[in-house]
């Protein structure tokens, strides 16, 4: 599935920059009996319900042309909400002093998620403040999720 995931981020992102949306995230997942298609869109100063409308359309009749998914699924465009996903290296420089959720592959120091405040990327590491004003290095490879934290 994330083959797809990749397929449509190759259309969707030249799409989304052209309609002045930076792409954030592309999901492909099986909810009950449906395939659904998620693509998370962004801008400075935020979504409106119009801009997802826009790029819905736009997606929809570039995926229909292309026709990049043999099954049915159905379409969602959104924002990417409050606890936005951390995707690309430039996110962990861009959201730097801001709250962050990191999980892990594999325990780091015996923890497989951390909480913190975002300090930025160096040499291929996320650099995240933790209790105590203690600094962690997390090796960019280990994560599997990085989310924008709400507190």
């Amino acid at each position: 599935m994330s083959n797809i995931a990749e397929r449509v981020t190759a259309i969707a992102d030249p799409l989304a920059q052209k309609l002045g949306f930076e792409l954030v995230d592309v999901e492909y997942v099986k909810e009950g009996s449906q395939m659904i298609l998620r693509v998370f869109i962004d801008r400075e100063g935020g979504i409106t319900l119009d801009h997802c409308q826009e790029m819905s359309h736009a997606l929809s009749d570039e995926l229909d042309r292309v026709d990049p998914i043999e099954q049915s699924y159905h379409l969602e465009v959104s924002s990417p909400g409050i606890e936005r996903p951390l995707k690309k290296d430039e996110d962990f420089v861009r959201f730097a002093g801001k709250p962050v959720t990191i999980k892990l592959f594999a325990p780091l120091e015996g923890k497989k998620k951390y909480g913190g405040i975002l300090r930025g990327l160096e040499e291929g590491e996320i650099l995240l403040e933790v209790e105590n004003n203690n600094l962690v290095r997390i090796p960019r490879t280990q994560v599997a999720k990085a989310n924008l934290a709400f507190i």
